[in-house]
């Protein structure tokens, strides 16, 4: 794993449905991300925040919602996310919504493909995100990213790397997954996409859950998180626009946590959909941050 890590800030709701989580990378930062990363012994680079259109808060057009808007932040998030892996650095995304993740893991894609390195993207949501403009109840462009990463999506956002797809169905696997559109879920199924959704954790375990999404995983490999932060149960997350009940538990979601650290691969991360307006005194920040310490290495585990 890289010992430096740039964080950077992603101001923006430009994809959501729901205004607040522009305010997501400040509330991280509250929550001290910066320095329980430096506890870790990690050398932390703040590059402060993208710039990008303000949200004009305008209805769906041919069944997009921002679509210019959507594009423009993700291009900055492609550039500055590429910038940072070529000077060897582990970008952290502070998001800003999930729409993000097409400019952030497009540019962890392009650089695994100059490596030769194989990529694995872990998809941490309660949403399958495979939504597309033809059956969008809401035109909300953060419930397409992964559709758009696989290619299916306007040619603005699927070709952000200069071509399409930006990455193949195999390369991710989404764990949490307890909220998808009857649409959706048939062009889930349709690509492929390898889901560990509530019912087989419920069933099997996150224990085992996170072992089949992180098979295969070697020094080849660049391991990608993309943590949604509705992939928690809104017990303890209260603080994002789209709750959904029934997520993982605080101590499954450590399990999560501290079993992507023991891989030594992480690369690179999203960190999205964080809406402090709906927060109850910064507790989902908090508890993001406490996650995201322990993806990085911090264990409860007294054994030798």
């Amino acid at each position: 794993m890289r010992t430096t890590v740039s964080l950077i800030g992603a101001p923006t709701d430009i994809g959501a449905g729901a205004r607040g989580a522009s305010m997501g990378p400040e509330a991280l930062r509250v929550a001290g991300i910066e320095a329980r990363l430096r506890a870790r012994g990690l050398d932390v680079i703040d590059t402060g925040n993208l710039v990008g259109p303000h949200n004009p808060w305008l209805p769906p057009e041919q069944g997009y919602r921002h679509l210019p808007e959507v594009t423009a932040w993700n291009q900055a998030v492609f550039a500055a996310v590429a910038r940072e892996l070529e000077h060897d650095r582990l970008p952290i995304l502070l998001g800003g919504d999930h729409c993000l993740a097409i400019g952030s893991i497009t540019a962890v894609a392009q650089h695994c493909r100059r490596q030769g390195k194989r990529l694995r993207v872990l998809w941490l949501d309660a949403h399958a995100d495979f939504n597309s403009s033809a059956i969008t109840p809401s035109g909300n462009i953060h419930g397409m990213p992964v559709a758009c990463l696989c290619g299916h999506g306007p040619d603005a956002l699927t070709r952000l790397g200069g071509s399409a797809p930006a990455i193949s169905a195999g390369e991710i696997r989404q764990l949490g997954i307890r909220s998808v559109d009857p649409d959706e879920k048939r062009l889930v199924h349709d690509v492929g996409l390898e889901v560990f959704d509530m019912r087989y954790i419920d069933e099997m375990g996150m224990r085992d859950a996170v072992e089949m999404s992180l098979a295969l995983v070697d020094s080849r490999t660049h391991l990608h998180v993309s943590f949604d932060v509705d992939f928690l149960d809104p017990d303890i997350a209260p603080g994002v626009g789209t709750t959904v009940p029934g997520g993982p538990t605080y101590r499954e979601a450590q399990l999560c946590m501290e079993m992507i650290a023991d891989t030594g691969r992480l690369a690179s991360v999203d960190v999205v959909e964080l809406n402090p307006a709906l927060d109850v005194r910064n507790r989902t920040a908090e508890v993001a941050v406490e996650l995201i310490e322990s993806m990085f290495g911090k264990s409860t585990l007294m054994r030798r």
